[in-house]
């Protein structure tokens, strides 16, 4: 029966295509040909069968899930790990941005060898080179290289 139900969809594209090139449109007749040719391919292939189980199995597990408390359980934990998985990456990426995280003042000072913080004192070795502002560091690198 599937064999018959593939064929007959085959020839319809064909009938399709057909119709359209001799109306002059050869694109449109050449996608209805291309279409045409699926579902005799799905069925020589085997696909037919694989996507009948596919779908047998979703429908399997549908059922069960309104009815099986174990499998709304495995939902909810999914929930909560998403949950959790997005308050995480949406916390970091504040920290990466604002310079903090809600709730949490910034670190006053910076640890040594890093930039300090927006707002932050400079240290004092670098006081001749206030007016610079986030360039003092780059001045440090260069006067260390003799640049």
């Amino acid at each position: 029966m599937t064999a018959i139900i593939c064929m007959a969809l085959s020839a319809l594209g064909v009938v399709i295509a057909v119709l359209a090139a001799v109306r002059g449109r050869r694109r449109a007749a050449l996608r209805w040909l291309a279409l045409a040719l699926v579902p005799t391919g799905l069925y020589l292939t085997g696909l037919i069968t694989v996507f009948h189980t596919i779908g047998s199995a979703l429908a399997h597990w549908a059922t069960h899930l309104v009815f099986d408390p174990r499998v709304w359980v495995g939902v909810s934990m999914l929930g909560a790990a998403v949950l959790i998985l997005l308050a995480t990456g949406v916390r970091r990426r504040r920290r990466q941005s604002g310079g903090q995280v809600a709730g949490r003042p910034a670190p006053a000072a910076a640890a040594p060898g890093r930039a300090a913080a927006p707002g932050a004192p400079l240290p004092a070795k670098s006081a001749p080179t206030a007016d610079l502002g986030d360039f003092s560091d780059i001045e440090e690198i260069l006067k260390k290289r003799g640049i």
